[in-house]
């Protein structure tokens, strides 16, 4: 057991009480391909796996009286806002005006302080270190930090409980804390195929420079995986355990957005239909045999419908 492997092991049990164990469904047909395993992650609090690093991290923290604060493209705010508000934390979330109307009130029905800048993720991040500066909150990273990818890693501590039994996962990828997170959990003794779109490939740019950089970041998916550089964290884990990065197109990415809702029912965002993509567009053909999973990780798109309640 590694180090890694402990820190999950004790956050799964301290996270139980505030986390969903999300469901599993097994032997789901793509195509003409044997049956693959998907785990609903996006069924999680606030729709996305964030909730786990985000409850974690404050459940570990010396919280400042100021509170918290995070910058997000939408699903970590939201993941923020959620364990700040469940556990009587004050929270400030910057959030980039394309994360969207969706994530954007999602955020809104936590109470907690938000503040919508122009510009991209970068530029979210840039006023919430200028506030955690000003203000001495605590700063809630989306995907670099150890209690991030700890609280991530218990996903697939809790998927291994459930009788897991692929050979290969394919997870998307945007600054890396969950893949990290099943990299910390498995090590090697899963295949871990990280799939990116073609539009903001962060960890396929960094293994093709053999280090973390900057990278242009657009598309359909930008609003949650369009973090301009891979963090170091995933990145370090990537390399040791020799993760190969496929991509695929926003054609791709919207076509398995479509194929989910039309087999399963299940609406869910662009990055989290990602994952998918690789099989359904053949940008990942599996091996005679192998056993694989993906996991569907978000579910807050933008063109949501209106629903009235009576």
């Amino acid at each position: 057991m590694t180090e890694w492997t402990q820190h999950i092991r004790a956050a799964a049990q301290a996270l139980k009480p505030h986390v969903r164990e999300t469901s599993v469904l097994r032997r789901y047909h793509v195509g003409a391909s044997v049956g693959i395993e998907l785990k609903f992650e996006h069924m999680q609090h606030m729709g996305n796996f964030k909730v786990r690093g985000a409850m974690n991290t404050l459940l570990h923290g010396d919280i400042p009286p100021a509170g918290v604060v995070a910058a997000s493209g939408g699903n970590h705010g939201a993941a923020v806002a959620f364990a700040a508000k469940n556990l009587g934390v004050p929270a400030h979330i910057f959030v980039p005006e394309l994360a969207g109307p969706t994530k954007i009130d999602l955020i809104k029905s936590t109470g907690a302080d938000l503040t919508v800048v122009a510009g991209q993720y970068v530029n979210a991040l840039d006023a919430a270190m200028a506030y955690a500066k000003d203000t001495g909150a605590m700063q809630i990273h989306a995907y670099d930090a150890p209690q991030t990818v700890v609280g991530q890693g218990t996903l697939f501590a809790e998927w291994q409980e459930q009788g897991l039994e692929a050979d290969t996962l394919l997870i998307a990828v945007g600054g890396g804390g969950l893949i990290a997170g099943a990299l910390a959990w498995f090590g090697a003794s899963k295949k871990i195929v990280a799939v990116e779109p073609e539009t903001c490939a962060t960890l396929n740019g960094a293994l093709l420079a053999g280090a973390p950089v900057d990278v242009p970041v657009s598309g359909v998916a930008v609003n949650a995986l369009g973090a301009k550089r891979i963090g170091s964290i995933c990145f370090d884990l990537a390399t040791q355990y020799n993760t190969p990065s496929v991509l695929v197109s926003d054609d791709d990415i919207l076509r398995a957005q479509a194929t989910l809702w039309q087999d399963l029912r299940q609406y869910v965002e662009p990055a989290g239909a990602t994952a998918l993509a690789a099989l359904t567009s053949g940008a990942y053909i599996p091996a005679p045999g192998e056993k694989v999973a993906v996991l569907v990780c978000g579910a807050n798109p933008n063109d949501l419908p209106k629903i009235t309640m009576l």
